[in-house]
């Protein structure tokens, strides 16, 4: 570790990037010295907490009424997490988009392009392919039942940060016979083996694509599917303003907005 490691898991009203929002978040800093630092926020999300939601995770809308909203959290983790990298739980795919989403809509541009963003899902997942509780049991030799209440950002983060330590020790050089199941103790190569897909934002709307023996991003979606990005804003300019102006994630076009600075820049 160069730079501390935050490992961190979100509750949430639902699993809509646009729409939902953060009921509780639940982080574990750990430094290159070793020390670890705790935090665990309730959120008002300003909005009603779902039913389902409310029996799944055990938070209700009377435990968040009172409590700050992601805006007034907004700076001070800012604040804590920058210079950070970051870990988590299938966090690569949901819990890292929905907080640039609250980030932005806080109005705090958290580049979370500069962060090394390690998903202990995935590794799982590429190397045993299962759950959290099966990971548990798998790298801990406990049941997390036995040891956590389900569906809590605090209790799945510690159990995250449990599971990754096993994954470090089990696919540790020479902890085992399988040359295809080697870890190196290295951030950047932890962060690189997390990735899953070749996205430019965080929902997948934009990508990386090799044409014409260059990298370049091209759009994933709708009528300019596949096309380069540059090249779109340059022939068919009224798609920017039609992105801005509809139901996509700030992320997205945030990321098509430095996309087209870019572009009028090298013009």
């Amino acid at each position: 570790m160069q730079k501390p490691l935050v490992i961190f898991d979100l509750e949430t009203t639902g699993l809509d990037l646009v729409k939902d929002r953060i009921i509780q978040i639940s982080y574990i800093k750990v430094y290159p010295d070793g020390r670890e630092e705790r935090g665990d926020e309730l959120v008002n999300p300003e909005c009603i907490i779902p039913a389902e939601v409310e029996q799944l995770t055990g938070i209700t809308n009377d435990d968040v009424k009172d409590k700050p909203t992601f805006k007034q959290l907004a700076q001070k983790l800012c604040d804590n997490f920058t210079g950070c990298d970051f870990a988590g739980f299938n966090s690569n795919h949901f819990d890292i988009p929905l907080l640039a989403e609250e980030f932005l809509r806080a109005g705090i541009d958290f580049d979370f392009q500069k962060c090394r963003l390690i998903d202990a899902q995935t590794i799982f997942h590429k190397m045993e392919r299962r759950n959290l509780a099966a990971a548990y049991k798998f790298y801990c030799g406990r049941k997390m039942e036995d040891d956590f209440e389900a569906h809590r950002a605090d209790q799945d983060t510690e159990a995250t940060y449990r599971v990754l330590m096993g994954e470090l020790d089990k696919y540790a050089p020479g902890a085992n016979e399988d040359p295809e199941k080697v870890l190196e103790n290295n951030m950047d190569q932890l962060a690189e083996f997390s990735k899953m897909n070749d996205n430019v934002d965080f929902a997948g709307r934009i990508v990386w694509a090799e044409v014409n023996g260059q990298r370049i991003e091209v759009f994933n979606f709708g009528k300019h599917k596949g096309k380069p990005v540059a090249d779109v804003l340059r022939f068919d300019p009224g798609y920017y303003s039609w992105i801005l102006g509809g139901d996509f994630t700030y992320n997205t076009k945030q990321v098509l907005t430095r996309i087209r600075l870019r572009e009028a820049q090298m013009r």
